[in-house]
């Protein structure tokens, strides 16, 4: 199981995420404005518990945002056309009920709060009918869904009393504001002096100082205000307030007058370099030289980020599991092959036996001593043959699991499938495992099974034109060797080894020895084995394959069967070839 910790290591060692700050939350709604105001709500559809996405309706078409009150995430960004949502959920109906035929004619933010108020009316100078209120405060973030009077017709999480005595809100009471943030309003008509009175009053870090002095610093703004360079920017905020030179205060200063400078005149763009994830307010030509859409491109940023963690964990929680069934299968398997070690003794204690009996005048002490090696050599032959069936069965149950990793490790190494869709794909394969290698406590009920079994079939073209089917899961495997198999196909498999079964679909040709080969190659590198130079790969026709009754997805016996000798690089390439032309 070592594909979990090579995927850990290589590939999500970095999944730090930037939270929205005010000056993030400001550039975003500059850039909305211009392009929403005024707008129709059109649609709305929740995509996860914390999130919800609406199209509002412009002349030039229609723009998508989506809304999260996600306690690790929360944000307002402009995304693409997202999929349909099949069935709607209670607040986003509710929010599209409300807002029907109603005109978007505000985005208000004032000063750095960050809160955001969506102000709807039945015409674009009309009075406010209606307000969606999104508060982005980290833990304390939520979604409110108002009418005229700022009643709450709908909320994202309740707060109950129980959990704040501050503020409790639910549907049926009346709005009112999180409470005023603490600390002075930055602004640019402070002098030098003032502004370094106000952050030397107490001997603490530079980045305690400004946060606890100022509203609106945000630890990623405070390294963007102290360095370009992250390393440097680090140390300069962890320095103690009064250990900074005249030059660290003269540049903090100049960065913190060109931050202020940005946000009146709404001169914003967006970087991904620099000593956080990313930046938008402008740093000397980067605004010149930047065409890119903060609201489209911050949409995507989280999207990625968020996808990239949901897929670490899925992941792990599959790896985790697999590692710990393989060990107790192993452990199993050790202790029958104990036991079965021990039927060996059934001859011998039949003859010692025998020996005792054979005797001319044995005791009452042999005879109960023969008697009781009877019993014990019976006991053995009876249990012979269950201790074999165990032993193939935990066989069989460890091939099937180191197939599932192999099948996790192609999923996750899959250059041609996005992060969404490897969710998906290992949502699938936790599906076919279900009873065989998680528990009931792992199993997560849902209320339909995913159906991508036929829809993300990996499929090729042999040589002469003919169809190659690879199984990239249990199901998909059982799929294209058993039920969807007609008469002529060919399955082909790498002998005692997990791996994909492949089947080359004759039902449109005659089968030639070159798509016999290349099947046989695509096999071995689908496999366990496909280190090797050489690997054994089983040539079956499909109709001399059957499954084993109560046996897991995928688990195949054979009646007939050629070996051919394949090459797994000849198989990689060929796969690598077609993926390109595709």
């Amino acid at each position: 199981m070592t594909s979990a910790n090579n995927y850990q290591d290589n590939h999500m060692s970095d999944l730090r995420l930037q939270m929205m700050d005010i000056t993030s939350l400001k550039a975003v709604l500059s850039e909305l404005r211009k392009k929403v105001i005024p707008s129709r709500l059109e649609k709305v559809q929740q995509s996860d518990t914390h999130s919800i996405q609406i199209a509002f309706r412009t002349l030039k078409g229609l723009t998508w945002i989506e809304l999260s009150w996600h306690a690790e995430s929360p944000r307002i960004v402009e995304i693409e056309a997202p999929p349909r949502k099949i069935g709607e959920s209670t607040l986003s109906k509710q929010i599209q009920c409300g807002g029907r035929g109603l005109a978007l004619i505000q985005l208000k933010q004032d000063g750095f709060d960050r809160t955001v108020e969506f102000g709807f009316a039945i015409r674009p100078k009309g009075s406010f009918e209606k307000f969606l209120v999104l508060e982005l405060m980290g833990r304390h973030s939520n979604l409110l869904f108002l009418d005229k009077k700022k009643k709450v017709i709908t909320i994202g999480k309740q707060i109950r009393a129980t959990q704040s005595r501050l503020r409790p809100i639910s549907t049926g009471d009346l709005y009112f504001p999180p409470p005023p943030l603490q600390g002075l309003e930055p602004k640019r008509s402070y002098s030098f002096k003032e502004w370094k009175t106000q952050l030397t009053l107490l001997p603490i870090t530079v980045k305690e100082a400004f946060q606890e002095t100022y509203q609106g610093i945000s630890p990623n703004l405070l390294l963007q205000l102290a360095s370009n360079d992250k390393y440097s920017a680090e140390k300069l905020i962890n320095l103690k307030i009064n250990d900074l030179t005249d030059k660290n205060w003269e540049d903090l200063f100049s960065s913190w007058n060109k931050w202020l400078k940005d946000l009146e005149e709404e001169n914003f763009c967006i970087s991904f370099h620099g000593p956080s994830p990313y930046r938008v307010w402008s740093q000397e030509t980067l605004c010149a030289s930047s065409n890119e859409k903060i609201g489209i491109s911050l949409g995507k940023y989280y999207k990625n980020h968020l996808e990239a963690k949901a897929l670490k964990q899925i992941f792990k929680t599959l790896s985790k599991a697999l590692c710990k069934k393989k060990e107790a299968e192993e452990k199993n398997l050790i202790e029958q092959v104990k036991l079965y070690s021990q039927t060996n003794q059934i001859k011998s204690l039949y003859t010692k036996a025998d020996e005792i009996l054979c005797l001319s005048k044995p005791s009452k002490e042999k005879v109960k001593e023969a008697q009781k090696l009877y019993s014990q050599a019976k006991k053995f032959k009876r249990s012979k043959l269950i201790l074999k069936e165990r032993i193939n069965h935990h066989k069989e149950m460890l091939r099937f699991i180191n197939e599932t990793d192999l099948f996790l490790d192609y999923i996750i190494k899959n250059k041609n499938e996005s992060q969404s869709e490897k969710i998906e794909s290992i949502k699938s394969l936790k599906e076919d495992i279900e009873g065989f290698i998680l528990s009931k406590q792992q199993i997560v009920k849902r209320k339909y099974k995913s159906n991508n079994a036929s829809t993300n079939l990996l499929q090729l073209k042999s040589p002469s034109g003919l169809t190659i089917q690879i199984g990239k899961n249990h199901r998909q495997n059982e799929l294209i060797s058993l039920k969807n198999a007609n008469k002529g196909d060919v399955w082909f498999h790498a002998q005692e080894s997990p791996g994909s079964h492949v089947v080359i679909k004759a039902v449109n040709g005659t089968i030639k020895e070159p798509d016999l080969k290349i099947c046989a190659d695509l096999a071995a590198f689908f496999s366990k084995a496909k280190q090797n130079n050489k690997v054994s790969v089983l040539m079956v026709p499909t109709s001399k394959l059957n499954k084993p009754k109560g046996a897991a997805p995928g688990m195949v016996t054979h009646r007939e069967g050629k070996v051919l000798w394949a090459e797994p690089s000849n198989g990689e390439k060929y796969l690598e070839q077609f993926t390109k032309n595709a």
